[in-house]
Protein backbone atom coordinates (compact mmCIF):
# COMPACT_ATOMS: atom_id res chain seq x y z
CA UNK A 1 0.00 0.00 0.00
CA UNK A 2 1.00 3.36 -0.63
CA UNK A 3 -0.03 6.30 0.97
CA UNK A 4 1.66 9.72 -0.34
CA UNK A 5 3.32 11.80 2.09
CA UNK A 6 1.86 15.48 2.89
CA UNK A 7 3.33 18.84 2.56
CA UNK A 8 1.49 20.80 5.19
CA UNK A 9 -0.56 19.22 7.59
CA UNK A 10 -0.81 17.02 10.55
CA UNK A 11 0.56 13.28 10.83
CA UNK A 12 -1.73 11.34 13.87
CA UNK A 13 0.61 8.59 14.63
CA UNK A 14 0.91 5.46 17.26
CA UNK A 15 -3.06 5.51 17.53
CA UNK A 16 -4.30 2.60 19.33
CA UNK A 17 -5.33 -0.25 16.74
CA UNK A 18 -8.96 0.47 15.95
CA UNK A 19 -9.66 4.03 17.75
CA UNK A 20 -9.04 6.31 14.39
CA UNK A 21 -12.81 6.46 13.13
CA UNK A 22 -13.29 7.91 17.27
CA UNK A 23 -11.00 10.19 16.46
CA UNK A 24 -11.79 11.20 13.01
CA UNK A 25 -15.61 11.65 14.68
CA UNK A 26 -14.11 13.53 17.55
CA UNK A 27 -12.20 16.28 15.72
CA UNK A 28 -14.94 16.60 12.88
CA UNK A 29 -12.52 15.28 9.87
CA UNK A 30 -15.50 14.69 7.70
CA UNK A 31 -16.22 18.58 7.13
CA UNK A 32 -12.82 19.22 6.04
CA UNK A 33 -12.14 20.03 2.03
CA UNK A 34 -8.66 18.40 2.03
CA UNK A 35 -7.31 14.90 1.90
CA UNK A 36 -7.46 12.63 4.86
CA UNK A 37 -5.81 9.09 4.87
CA UNK A 38 -6.72 6.95 7.60
CA UNK A 39 -4.49 3.84 7.93
CA UNK A 40 -5.64 0.91 10.01
CA UNK A 41 -3.72 -2.33 11.39
CA UNK A 42 -0.86 -0.50 10.29
CA UNK A 43 2.61 -2.58 11.49
CA UNK A 44 4.58 -1.01 13.91
CA UNK A 45 6.91 -2.47 15.82
CA UNK A 46 6.78 -1.07 19.32
CA UNK A 47 2.54 -1.69 19.29
CA UNK A 48 2.29 -4.68 17.07
CA UNK A 49 -0.65 -2.55 15.20
CA UNK A 50 -1.38 0.98 15.01
CA UNK A 51 -3.59 3.58 13.12
CA UNK A 52 -2.01 6.94 12.01
CA UNK A 53 -4.15 9.55 10.51
CA UNK A 54 -3.08 12.22 7.62
CA UNK A 55 -4.64 15.33 7.13
CA UNK A 56 -3.42 17.14 4.47
CA UNK A 57 -4.24 20.61 5.99
CA UNK A 58 -2.19 23.16 8.29
CA UNK A 59 -5.12 23.17 11.38
CA UNK A 60 -5.26 23.30 14.87
CA UNK A 61 -6.17 19.85 16.84
CA UNK A 62 -7.91 19.86 20.00
CA UNK A 63 -5.19 17.81 22.38
CA UNK A 64 -7.22 17.69 25.03
CA UNK A 65 -9.85 15.40 22.75
CA UNK A 66 -6.87 13.66 21.36
CA UNK A 67 -5.30 13.23 24.85
CA UNK A 68 -8.64 11.61 25.94
CA UNK A 69 -9.25 8.94 23.82
CA UNK A 70 -6.12 7.93 23.38
CA UNK A 71 -2.79 9.45 25.27
CA UNK A 72 0.06 7.43 23.67
CA UNK A 73 -1.06 9.67 20.22
CA UNK A 74 2.18 11.57 18.79
CA UNK A 75 1.11 14.47 16.99
CA UNK A 76 3.60 15.64 14.14
CA UNK A 77 3.06 19.18 12.75
CA UNK A 78 4.16 19.08 8.81
CA UNK A 79 5.36 22.59 7.17
CA UNK A 80 7.17 22.31 3.35
CA UNK A 81 7.43 18.72 3.55
CA UNK A 82 9.64 18.75 6.89
CA UNK A 83 8.62 17.63 10.42
CA UNK A 84 8.34 20.84 12.24
CA UNK A 85 7.32 19.37 15.30
CA UNK A 86 6.31 16.45 17.63
CA UNK A 87 3.79 16.62 20.31
CA UNK A 88 3.45 14.03 23.13
CA UNK A 89 -0.16 13.59 24.54
CA UNK A 90 -0.91 12.85 28.08
CA UNK A 91 -4.36 12.91 29.79
CA UNK A 92 -6.28 16.47 30.46
CA UNK A 93 -6.52 17.17 33.41
CA UNK A 94 -9.94 18.83 32.31
CA UNK A 95 -12.24 17.94 29.79
CA UNK A 96 -14.88 20.91 28.14
CA UNK A 97 -17.94 19.34 25.96
CA UNK A 98 -15.87 16.21 25.42
CA UNK A 99 -18.05 13.75 27.46
CA UNK A 100 -21.60 14.12 28.91
CA UNK A 101 -22.61 13.37 32.14
CA UNK A 102 -24.34 10.26 32.87
CA UNK A 103 -26.46 11.62 35.65
CA UNK A 104 -29.88 12.13 35.03
CA UNK A 105 -30.11 14.53 38.24
CA UNK A 106 -27.42 16.43 36.76
CA UNK A 107 -27.42 20.23 36.25
CA UNK A 108 -26.39 19.60 32.61
CA UNK A 109 -28.74 17.38 31.80
CA UNK A 110 -31.61 19.52 33.01
CA UNK A 111 -30.00 22.98 31.36
CA UNK A 112 -27.91 20.98 28.37
CA UNK A 113 -26.76 24.67 26.99
CA UNK A 114 -24.57 24.51 30.06
CA UNK A 115 -21.10 22.98 29.53
CA UNK A 116 -20.37 19.46 30.27
CA UNK A 117 -17.19 20.21 32.58
CA UNK A 118 -15.21 16.77 33.66
CA UNK A 119 -12.11 16.92 35.60
CA UNK A 120 -9.16 13.91 36.05
CA UNK A 121 -9.84 12.58 39.74
CA UNK A 122 -7.41 9.23 38.89
CA UNK A 123 -5.19 9.47 36.44
CA UNK A 124 -4.03 5.83 36.77
CA UNK A 125 -7.94 4.27 35.83
CA UNK A 126 -8.72 6.94 33.72
CA UNK A 127 -11.22 8.01 35.67
CA UNK A 128 -12.94 11.73 35.31
CA UNK A 129 -15.58 13.23 37.48
CA UNK A 130 -18.23 15.66 36.80
CA UNK A 131 -17.31 19.47 38.07
CA UNK A 132 -20.85 19.75 38.95
CA UNK A 133 -22.04 16.62 40.69
CA UNK A 134 -19.18 14.67 40.35
CA UNK A 135 -20.56 11.31 38.98
CA UNK A 136 -17.76 9.45 37.51
CA UNK A 137 -17.30 8.46 34.36
CA UNK A 138 -14.18 5.60 33.04
CA UNK A 139 -12.51 5.54 29.53
CA UNK A 140 -12.72 2.41 28.60
CA UNK A 141 -9.77 0.95 26.60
Amino acid sequence: MNIDSISNGVVLDHIQAGRSMEIYKHLHLDRLDCQVAIIKNARSGHMGKKDIIKIDYPMDLDLDVLGYIDASITVNIIRDGKLKEKKHLELPQRLVNVIRCKNPRCITTAEPQLDAVFLLSDPEKHTYRCAYCETAIDKKF
